[in-house]
Formats: structure tokens, C-alpha cells, sequence
């Protein structure tokens, strides 16, 4: 729970993606439950009732009045005799997610909501999922789209997605070559397995490619079959929306983005699996083999290699490859890893970073993997990744979740972390670097004082960094912030939607000048 002075700093922060400010006098919006709706289905956050905004008004303390509400134990009441009635699909708050705070005679009531469990999501209200699903952004609610969704639905099942069988599709859209090469490592692993002499179909049956359902009489192959071993031409008749690519940038420069790329190109039939053992061992071979002898042969794998190809587990076990626009992309850089992949997380980021039940999306395909020696059980290989970079020292991998771009991505760098002595020596230069930011960012302050007062520290940083009438990339503005470009590009966005600078050129080319 919020204190008075927490709450009040929070509001004067002005309404951002989990905080939402009405007003609520003697009644209940009816926008709360829109704003409920989307909190439990992005990332949670908290509804402040008694609290006006008057947007002619620009210094946040004006802007937002705190008015208080007449009768909080009423409103209250009639908060949970709605949200526990038919307006919503479902309720997922406890009694302590409601609560309020007081100031004197001034009383505002404080909605907590988490985020929902994936089990539940999507909330919604009213009957129709797709008329009544909400979720959050940078500027408030907004209309979920029918594909997200679809996804929240799908993520539902217990099964996970990859059992789903694809109609239409046969053994006929396998790729024998793809997979042979899978069935030699198998029985290289498991050199006694009693399916090693099974023919191909039922081989894949046992492993969830292939599927029978004999109530309705479909049988086929399933998501996992044609995913990871279907030909390329198959795929992209059902995933047209899949694009998977690899990008080594470790030697970029100005006249050359990567030095080597893995990407259709008509070479290779572009499965998971012929992405996954094109991709591996590139992603690892440079990185540093200590001389270990392991019953007196040299042992050439390390922890770090393995902590790497759990990575790019997680990318394909993870992906929900219905997403619109999906993309597998991994970048390597000089510095380190980047895993992106299409979906939202199932788990809260907490419950990841701490361990405990997987929630593979995609449990036939970690099988898949599995049974040939890449990834770990069930909730071990993210904390084994945790445990690995701070055995060297390393920067904490870092999961940043999209719920407006539908992605994850996941960010190992390989630099070593601050040590207790440089702790005082960062913070006095961080210290520098924001008083030389806000020096550069006041002067913004007379044209809109409500800007300067609600920015993040982020946004004062590139807007400190960056020269009027200058252009930059996403990249320089990254590197010299040292932040992922995918939040460099969010921030660079609220800056855009405020004013305060433009974008130049398409995608490709795009550069910010500061106005």
C-alpha cells in the first residue's frame, strides 16, 4: 500500500502506463473498469479515485486537484458489488487491493490491480472478449486488437500451443532431410531408446509433431511438427507472418550493418530446427574455452556456452507464433546477446528472475530439444542463466517485455558488473551527467512547465544529450545512455508524441533531431 506522499509524488508524475487518475466524487466512472481491464491484462498498476485533471492547466500541481471523494466506504462497497457482479468477466483482486489514503478531511481510494494470470487473461467486459478486452499504453487504454486477443485465449490452455494438429497438413510437408539429421542425433543420444526404429510418422507422434484426434477424426501434423521440421514453403503457407533472422554485428560499422546473417534466402529450408543448428554455433564460437579435462579429454563446452544455447531455447519454446508480424531475431554484438521473440510473458518477471514452474508455451518443442540435449527441465534454464552470468561477474540478463509490440527480449551482456569500489566513482558521474541534463532540459520549462516536471530521468537524459537541429540514430542515442535500443525507441517515441523532437526518414534510416 501507498503512503499519502508516495501516492501524491505518483500523481504528480502525471497518468503514465500504471498509473490512472478519475475523478469519482459521489460515483464510480465507468471508465474505471476499462482501465481495470487493461491494467490485469498488460502489466498491472493503480486506479486513483477522487483526483481531477484539468488539461488546460500545465504545472502538475494545478493540473491535477486533489479533490478527495465524498463517501469512500460507499464507493468502495459499490466497487466490489460491480466488479464481483456481471460488468467484468472476472474479478482477481483480494481485499487489500483496495484501500484508501487519507490527508486530513481528504480521502482518495487507491484500486491496485495486478497483472492477471495467464490462466484468466483475457479480462474483459461485458459478455465479448473482442468487443470488451483492453489493454494498456504509454497513452491509456486502448481497444485490444482481435490477434492479442486470440493470444490471450491461447495461452490459456494448459497444453501450451504447439499440440494444435494443422489441417490440410501431412507427413508429405516434412522436410526428410531436416528431419534425419534430427533422428541421428536422437539415436545418438539415446543409443538404446525403443523409438529409434519407429517409421518417421509415429516417431513424430511420440514426440507431439503429429496428432490424432479421434473424436472429431482429424489427424495431422501439430504446430511442433511443422515448426520445427516442416519445408519452408509449408510453413510460410501457415506462418506467413514468422520471419526469422540472425545477425552477427560484432565487426558493424557505418558502411556495414552485420558481417554475417542467417535470414530466408532460399538456401536453406527455413525451419526451427535447421535456424536453431545453423545459428548455435555461431553464437559461441568465439567466446573464450578454458583447458578442462573431463576423463582426459579436453572438454570444449562451458557454462556460458550452454547458458547461451538455453537462451535461444527459451526464444523458440517461448514464441507464439500466431502473433502478428513475428519475428525471431537474435543480434550479437562485441558486447554481448540480444533474444527477441514474438508474445508476451506467461509469468510475472518476478516469478521468472525467481524461479520455479516453466510455462513453455510451446512444451513440444522443448521436448523436441530436450531430447537431443538443448535445454534444461521444467523452470531451470532461466535461473540457470541468472546463476551463470553472476558466477562471472556479469551484468544481470535483463527481460524487457512489450505489451503494446506483443514481444520479449531478453539481453545477455558479457561486461562485468560495478564493484563495491566504483560504486562511489558511478554514482558521482551519474549525479554529473543529470545536473548537466537538467541544466540543457529547463530551458524547455518556460514553453511547458508540466513536460520538464513529469519527465522520467531517461527522457532528460537524451534530451540533455541531444543538440538542437542535430540528427542521431536510435543507436548512438543507446550507446551513450547504455540502454537496449528497444527502450531507446520507446522513450525517442514519448519525446516524438510530446513535441519536443521528430523523426526523419523510414525505419531504416531514421534519425531524431531535438526541436
Amino acid at each position: 500500500m501507498l503512503t499519502w506522499d508516495e501516492l501524491i509524488k505518483e500523481i504528480y508524475k502525471g497518468e503514465k502506463i500504471d498509473t490512472e487518475c478519475k475523478l469519482a466524487g459521489k460515483a464510480i466512472p465507468q471508465s474505471v473498469y476499462e482501465t481495470y481491464c487493461s491494467f490485469a491484462n498488460s502489466k498491472g498498476g493503480n486506479i486513483v479515485l477522487g483526483v481531477e485533471e484539468d488539461k488546460n492547466e500545465t504545472n502538475p500541481e494545478t493540473r491535477f486537484k486533489i479533490r478527495g471523494i465524498a463517501e469512500p466506504e460507499k464507493i468502495r462497497e459499490d466497487f466490489w458489488n460491480t466488479i464481483n457482479g456481471q460488468k467484468v468477466n472476472a474479478n482477481i483482486l483480494v481485499d487489500d487491493d483496495v484501500y484508501t489514503v487519507e490527508n486530513g478531511d481528504i480521502v482518495l481510494l487507491v484500486i491496485h490491480v495486478p497483472r492477471a494470470d495467464y490462466t484468466m487473461r483475457p479480462v474483459y467486459k461485458g459478455e465479448n472478449p473482442f468487443k470488451g478486452t483492453y489493454k494498456r499504453n504509454h497513452e491509456g487504454d486502448y481497444h485490444a486488437k482481435e490477434y492479442e486477443v486470440r493470444a490471450m485465449i491461447r495461452d490459456q490452455s494448459s497444453e501450451g500451443n504447439d499440440s494444435t494438429i494443422l489441417e490440410g497438413f501431412t507427413m508429405d510437408d516434412i522436410d526428410t532431410d531436416s528431419l534425419r539429421r534430427y533422428r541421428v542425433m536422437f539415436n545418438t543420444s539415446h543409443p538404446d531408446h525403443v523409438w529409434r526404429e519407429l517409421p518417421d510418422q509415429e516417431f513424430l507422434e511420440m514426440l507431439g509433431g503429429y496428432r490424432r484426434d479421434r473424436r472429431n477424426k482429424l489427424e495431422g501434423l501439430t504446430v511442433a511438427g511443422l515448426m520445427m521440421f516442416g519445408t519452408g514453403l509449408a510453413i510460410r503457407d501457415e506462418f506467413d507472418n514468422i520471419f526469422m533472422d540472425y545477425r552477427d554485428e560484432t565487426g558493424a560499422s557505418v558502411t556495414q550493418r552485420w558481417i554475417d546473417r542467417v535470414t530466408y534466402d532460399g538456401t536453406w529450408e527455413n525451419n526451427l530446427f535447421n535456424f536453431f543448428m545453423k545459428v548455435a554455433p555461431k553464437l559461441t564460437e568465439d567466446l573464450k574455452k578454458p583447458f578442462v579435462l573431463e576423463n582426459m579429454q579436453r572438454v570444449d563446452d562451458t557454462p556460458v556456452h550452454e547458458a547461451i544455447r538455453e537462451a535461444f531455447v527459451n526464444l523458440i519454446i517461448h514464441s507464439d507464433y500466431r502473433m502478428d508480424a513475428g519475428v525471431l531475431k537474435i543480434i550479437k554484438t562485441a558486447d554481448g546477446f540480444t533474444f527477441t521473440n514474438p508474445g508476451s510473458l506467461k509469468l510475472p518477471k518476478e516469478q521468472i528472475y525467481s524461479g520455479g514452474n516453466s510455462k513453455a508455451r510451446n512444451p513440444h518443442m522443448q521436448t523436441m530439444l530436450r531430447m537431443i540435449g538443448f535445454g534444461d527441465n521444467a523452470g531451470s534454464g532461466f535461473p540457470k542463466i541468472l546463476k551463470i552470468w553472476a558466477d562471472n561477474g556479469w551484468v544481470q540478463p535483463e527481460l524487457d517485455e512489450d505489451t503494446v509490440m506483443n514481444q520479449v527480449t531478453l539481453t545477455l551482456l558479457l561486461s562485468v558488473g560495478q564493484t563495491e569500489a566504483k560504486v562511489e566513482e558511478s554514482e558521482e558521474k551519474v549525479e554529473e551527467k543529470s545536473e548537466e541534463s537538467e541544466e540543457k532540459v529547463e530551458e524547455l520549462s518556460e514553453l511547458n512547465p508540466v513536460i520538464l516536471n513529469s519527465f522520467s530521468d531517461r527522457q532528460k537524459e537524451i534530451l540533455g544529450l541531444m543538440e538542437k537541429g542535430r540528427e542521431y540514430s536510435r543507436q548512438e542515442i543507446a550507446d551513450a545512455l547504455g540502454i537496449k535500443k528497444s527502450r531507446t525507441a520507446q522513450i525517442l517515441n514519448e519525446l516524438i508524441s510530446l513535441d519536443l523532437i521528430y523523426a526523419t526518414a523510414a525505419t531504416k534510416n531514421r534519425r531524431y533531431v531535438k526541436k
